[in-house]
């Protein structure tokens, strides 16, 4: 099994919407032993955005409300991969990446119109696909 926790910092928008757009993409690729979550490091049990919510659903993806996690207990198996370089380095773990090392960091949405959301989230896509890719051309070579 492998698992994976997209991180920015408020878990609201940018983490999340990776979540769900990794766990719909792996689905469709029918990669099952890949687990998917999100975190922030500032996150204080606020619910996803209104615009992240109505991105994902206009593209497809689990729109669902839930309350933002913190990251707080890091797992040895876990990889962690932040959303921006920064992020990246308040993760206290040796299996950390970022977006930057796929397809380029996501910029922050958050606060902004529904087309912003609607272009984070295909950069988020964009990143998702180069991991997925990643992770089946790795099994490959096995």
């Amino acid at each position: 099994m492998i698992e994976i926790c997209f991180v920015c910092t408020g878990d609201t928008c940018r983490s999340v919407m990776a979540e769900r757009i990794a766990k719909k993409k792996a689905k469709s690729r029918k990669m099952k032993d890949i687990k998917f979550s999100s975190a922030g490091l500032q996150a204080n049990g606020e619910i996803i955005t209104q615009n992240a919510s109505l991105t994902l659903k206009k593209l497809g993806y689990d729109g669902r409300n839930r309350k933002s996690v913190q990251l707080k207990k890091i797992k040895p198996n876990c990889i962690y991969i932040g959303v921006t370089k920064a992020h990246k380095k308040f993760i206290p773990s040796k299996k950390v990446l970022s977006f930057e090392d796929f397809a380029g960091e996501v910029f922050d949405p958050y606060g902004q119109s529904l087309e912003m959301y609607e272009l984070a989230a295909k950069q988020i896509e964009k990143n998702v696909d180069m991991i997925l890719d990643k992770i089946e051309n790795l099994r490959g070579e096995l």
